[in-house]
């Protein structure tokens, strides 16, 4: 770690009561005290709260604050302060558990005013009312600490010191990737302009005039240099934040505008793979809701990704860099979604395929991946698109924008459910499902939590703090509980590892006969351990979330606990070093989760060791749960459950 680190200022504060879980509501969590337009968990204690620099009235080290530390046993945050200004920067986990941020935008002051002091190319080098530095070239680095740590400690706080670590080029709205040996490639990004990536009429895709960065870099850069990517200029004007996956081989799957591709980011080279049917668009300011589907043994761990939402606007209708052509928030977002798996195993040809229409169209929609293997999309709009403006090629005076400086209309309150192992037909759901009333838009946020419950904050389509406008800048946070939370048993796994390692030997942990109700056997068999790493939020997307899931088999011991022997993680380009929760679900109810590293926590190749064979799964036929009081045998019981095991091959 850096020896150099800004500094921690723990100025304010606030707090909120706990609330009792009812499944499918929404609760109080409190107030983030600056606007969460991003966030990751840090470990099982705090989650991690970042802004754009702007007015916002809690104050650190003499300016504005924009950045936080969430607590979440008190719903609490606490002031933390960052130097440079990470408006719509990058984000993702480094093997080791820390966490990292890229670029974002040069100083502002007041209303979104260039800084005070400009750099020679003519952005805010810093300015002196904000105190904000440039962050288009930064790279910020934390190292997550809990609350028995000393947060004025500078291994606590956020470094952040350009001049001593920064990127190759300016990126602003860019995309960050894990790569197999923890380091991360940073794609595209624009190095000045707004709503879109381009001019228009669209004459110079590759730079924009300078206003567009579309090309790679390596962190560490370990001396790679920057290289164009053709994929971005053939996808010009819609490619900020593409939608970037690490696939099997190795190779990555990134997607902008309605163009695919599966990159071979070693060599450089592109395969092109059939465009997004409909003309939808996923990717800022469309901003659809993209998720790979829950990694697992039965499908061999092949990621499949998931499309939903976005916008099918005509390519004129998105304008320029200024603002769009059209008025967005008559426009209706898409419903529309997409599967794709761009390494069939079978020899087939990848192509897209037609899944379910969401319940309702959304723009800004996120997927956060469950520890029941279910996803639910949360927030956005259903009509519209992500950024601000303050006219339209329609609507030429501010005065006039009907909702403010915002783009979207209709703020989408009620949640919704995607089983993915249901029928086509049948993958939506949001019965018993609550509304929140805080309009949850443009740079809104929502993490997962240890407890499964999910965190959600944000919203500011403002360039600066509005609190009067009809859709403000939002400190409010809620937690989100899914339908889980209705049981009244919850598995209580012990053994629970800190490391995780990719292949070895397999490890066990135990359920206690109060951890389930009913057969043993039954438990058993439908018993799942998963990682769940929720990933850097921002901008509707989580970089990095991914769901695995580990074979296992059991054994169900005559006092009612059920013993699962388990395996390691399959390899890093099916889950990439670092951190992640791990959680014990019986027939769809999860355990706490707990934090663990997975690989060696350093950056470097992986070591990899071939997979232990696990234990033949073992039955008891007499055995039940005492979740529900009952004694842990009864001789009439003779429900022998599920055959015996999750486990597959690679």
């Amino acid at each position: 770690m850096l020896s150099s680190l800004s500094l921690l200022a723990l100025v304010a504060s606030t707090s909120s009561p706990v609330l009792a879980a009812t499944a499918g509501s929404f609760a109080d969590g409190g107030n983030t005290l600056v606007s969460a337009m991003m966030m990751f968990l840090g470990n099982e204690q705090k989650v991690y709260v970042l802004d754009k620099a702007e007015g916002n009235a809690a104050q650190v080290a003499g300016h504005p604050a924009w950045g936080s530390v969430w607590d979440i046993a008190s719903h609490q945050a606490t002031i933390m302060d960052v130097r440079t200004n990470v408006f719509c920067a990058s984000g993702m986990h480094l093997p080791n558990g820390s966490y990292v941020t890229f670029g974002g935008n040069g100083a502002i002051g007041r209303g979104g005013a260039i800084g005070s002091q400009r750099n020679p190319s003519g952005n805010g080098a810093w300015d002196s009312e904000y105190g904000d530095f440039d962050g288009s070239k930064a790279i910020r680095i934390l190292n997550p600490c809990t609350s028995s740590d000393n947060f004025a400690s500078t291994n606590c706080q956020w470094f952040d010191q350009p001049e001593l670590l920064s990127m190759q080029k300016q990126r602003w709205y860019s995309t960050a990737e894990a790569l197999a040996d923890g380091s991360l490639v940073l794609i595209g990004g624009f190095v000045n302009g707004g709503y879109i990536n381009r001019n228009y009429p669209n004459n110079d895709p590759q730079f924009e005039g300078g206003a567009a960065e579309n090309t790679y870099e390596f962190y560490p850069a370990n001396g790679r240099g920057v290289q164009a990517l053709n994929f971005l200029i053939k996808t010009s004007g819609l490619n900020a934040y593409a939608h970037s996956f690490l696939l099997n081989s190795g190779k990555m799957l990134v997607q902008a505008n309605v163009s695919t591709m599966i990159w071979d980011y070693n060599n450089n080279i592109e395969t092109p793979l059939p465009d997004m049917p409909n003309n939808v668009v996923r990717v800022y300011p469309a901003s659809g809701a993209v998720s790979m589907l829950p990694l697992t043994p039965a499908n061999n761990w092949n990621p499949t990704l998931l499309f939903c939402g976005g916008s099918d606007m005509p390519d004129e209708a998105w304008g320029n860099y200024a603002n769009p052509a059209i008025d967005t928030w008559n426009y209706p977002a898409s419903a529309d979604c997409q599967r794709l798996t761009p390494e069939p195993t079978d020899g087939s040809a990848p192509a897209y395929e037609q899944d379910d229409n969401m319940l309702e169209g959304r723009t800004m929609g996120q997927f956060i991946l469950l520890p029941d293997g279910k996803m639910l999309v949360i927030n956005g709009g259903l009509n519209g698109t992500a950024g601000y403006a303050t006219e339209t090629g329609q609507t030429l005076l501010y005065g006039d924008m009907p909702f403010g400086m915002s783009l979207a209309s209709g703020p989408v309150g009620t949640p919704a459910i995607y089983d993915p192992n249901a029928a086509k037909g049948k993958r939506w759901t949001n019965a018993g499902l609550g509304t929140s009333n805080i309009a949850r838009l443009y740079h809104s946020s929502a993490i997962l939590l240890p407890d499964a419950s999910v965190l959600v904050a944000g919203s500011n389509p403002n360039v600066d703090v509005n609190t009067s406008t009809i859709f403000p800048t939002e400190y409010r946070a809620e937690i989100f509980y899914p339908p889980y939370f209705s049981a009244t048993t919850r598995p209580a796994p012990t053994g629970m590892p800190k490391t995780i390692s990719y292949g070895g030997d397999f490890f066990d942990l135990t359920l206690p006969s109060a951890s389930y109700t009913g057969s043993a056997n039954a438990a058993a068999g439908n018993t799942s351990v998963v990682l769940v790493r929720g990933g850097f939020t921002t901008h509707a997307m989580n970089m990095g979330q991914r769901y695995v899931q580990l074979n296992n088999t059991f054994t169900v011991k005559d006092d009612g606990s059920i013993v699962l022997h388990v395996a390691q993680a399959p390899n890093p380009n099916i889950l990439q070093p670092g951190p992640a929760l791990l959680f014990v679900t019986i027939n769809g109810i999860p355990s706490n989760g707990t934090m663990v590293i997975v690989g060696s926590g350093s950056m470097g190749q992986q070591p990899i060791t071939a997979a232990s064979s696990l234990p033949a799964s073992v039955l008891l036929d007499t055995v039940k749960g005492t979740g529900d009081g009952s004694p842990s045998t009864d001789q009439n019981n003779q429900d022998n459950g599920a055959s015996g095991s999750h486990t597959g091959a690679i």
